[in-house]
């Protein structure tokens, strides 16, 4: 797995997690699904990049 791509993975997942933690505080039903949707993304984002590198192992 690229630097890059880990990098961007770990920023969505702790951007999402703020986002998401903020917006339930807020009550802000809206934005609390965008921020766990980007967490979600990111989660995903860094698995796939997982499996390419077990993959090329």
């Amino acid at each position: 797995m690229s630097a890059g791509e880990r990098a961007k993975a770990k920023a969505e997942v702790f951007v999402g997690k703020t986002v998401r933690k903020a917006a339930h505080a807020a009550h802000k039903g809206t934005l609390e699904a965008k921020g766990a949707a980007l967490e979600a993304r990111g989660m995903m984002r860094g698995a796939k990049e997982r499996a390419k590198g077990s993959l090329k192992s």
